[in-house]
Formats: structure tokens, sequence, C-alpha cells
């Protein structure tokens, strides 16, 4: 029965001369979704709607480039011998900690830039980052990519996943864990909780700290589950250092922020 399996095309859409992968599509809707509910909520918070369409314009590419530019590094051995495959970002190695650094950045000039409070904007779009994130493990399913370890076909179908979940995991004569799907639904709970925060009005900044760590507490654990992880040593996964780098700095900063007095307006202050 499992000989049968085949994987889910890769290719979106071909027009012979241009070929859609569901990869970038996927991305792409991430990143539309994204974008259409950070703007409705710049609009309540007296920010106007164009500003985060300006800023994903410089965003986007500059992450993706970080993203792609942090995969490579770790994976030098590889790329240093096949250098042509490096812009094949369409294949998959896009690293989401190399894509956030690149958001950041962007987004802490172009506040500069448009004199904006960094941490209102960072605040608006915590949400829609976690969304996007959720959307595009689901490129990272149609690649095959992003899996954990070997399970039986008996352990996937007890999670009660859809058939095409499950035939999906099946790769190479091996089925494997879903982790793109345990770190989407994470990300889509972690949604569900920022956007309650909002009620809250919790001070400036802290809803995209409180990003930060949910994220990182989520990815520490899916990441120690995953065959294809980034090492920082053979012993290190570089995810979770930075996962339990970023739970630190987002705690630290929390903290020394309110008592200093840093924090002083309110996410919903106008």
């Amino acid at each position: 029965m499992e000989q049968n399996i085949q994987p889910i095309n890769r290719v979106a859409l071909d027009l012979g001369v241009l070929q859609i992968n569901w990869y970038g599509l996927i991305i792409g809707i991430g990143v539309l979704l994204g974008l259409v509910l950070a703007i409705r909520e710049a609009e309540r918070r007296g920010l106007h709607k164009e500003l985060f369409v300006d800023l994903i314009l410089f965003a986007v590419p500059i992450s993706i480039i970080c993203a792609r530019t942090y995969y490579v590094i770790f994976q030098w051995d590889y790329y240093s011998q096949y250098p042509g495959e490096i812009i094949k970002i369409w294949n998959g190695g896009i690293a989401i900690h190399g894509a956030l650094i690149g958001a950041v950045l962007t987004a802490v000039v172009f506040a500069k830039v448009k004199k904006v409070s960094f941490w209102k904007i960072a605040d608006i779009a915590a949400p829609s980052l976690l969304l996007g994130q959720a959307i595009g493990r689901w490129g990272n399913f149609i690649n095959q990519e992003a899996h954990g370890g070997e399970v039986t076909r008996a352990f996937l179908e007890n999670l009660h996943l859809p058939q095409f979940i499950i035939n999906q995991m099946y790769i190479n004569g091996v089925y494997y864990h879903p982790t793109f799907l345990y770190e989407s639904l994470w990300n889509l709970l972690g949604v569900v909780v920022l956007l309650s925060l909002r009620k809250v009005n919790l001070r400036r900044g802290e809803i995209f700290l409180a990003y930060l760590f949910w994220y990182s507490i989520g990815r520490f654990f899916i990441e120690g589950l995953r065959t294809d992880s980034l090492m920082l040593t053979e012993s290190l996964r570089m995810a979770q250092v930075l996962s339990l780098s970023l739970i630190v700095v987002a705690i630290a900063l929390f903290v020394y922020r309110r008592f200093s007095g840093m924090a002083k307006q309110r996410y919903l202050d106008a």
C-alpha cells in the first residue's frame, strides 16, 4: 500500500516559462494575511495603513535574504560545493530565525526614519508574524522537510490526522513526525493569545516580547524532535540555543523596561 503513495506535487502552477511552487505561494499567502491583520490594527491604533505596506516592501526581501543567508551559513559544507544552489530558495532552506533577525533590524531602522515608536510597530506586528509563521510551515509540509524522527503509520493515525498529511509524511519508505504541524498549531494558538493580550492593555513593547517568549518555548521543544536541525556544534542545535537566548532576553527586557520606567505607555494609549 505504502509503495503507491505519491507526494504532493511541489509545483502549484506551471505556465511553461514560469513555475509557481507551493512553497513560495504559501509563504506569500502568510505574508499577505499577516499584512491585512497588521493594517487593520494599525488603523485602530491611529497609524496610517500605508505605514505597514511601506514597511513590508523593505522587510520581506531583507528577511528572505537574511533567512537564506542564515541557512546557507550553517550548511556551508554543502553550498560551498554547489554555489548555484544558494539562490534556489523554492527548494526550501529558509531559516525563520534568520528572517526574524532581518525583520527586526529592518523595523528598527524604518521606525527611526518614520519617527514612529519601534515598540508600537512591533506590538502591532507580533500576531501577524506568528500567523505568517503558522501558515509558512505548510510550505515545509509540501516540500517534505522540517519533519521529525521516524514513526509508524499507526502513530500518525492515532493522532487523528487527515490522510493527506499522513501520506505526505511518508518519505522514502518511512513515516515521520509532522513537526511542521506541531509548530503551525502552536503558532496559531499563539496568535489567539497575543490578540487576547491586546485587551489586557500591557505596557508598550510587551506584546512583542510575549511573541518572542511564546514562539521560543514552542520552537525549543519541537526542534528537539527534528532531524534536519542546523547545528552549532555536534550536540547543540542552533534553533534551541537561540530560542533559550530569546526567552532570557524577552524576560530581561520585560523586567528592565518596567523597572527603569521605559515602558510607561500602554498598548491602547492614543
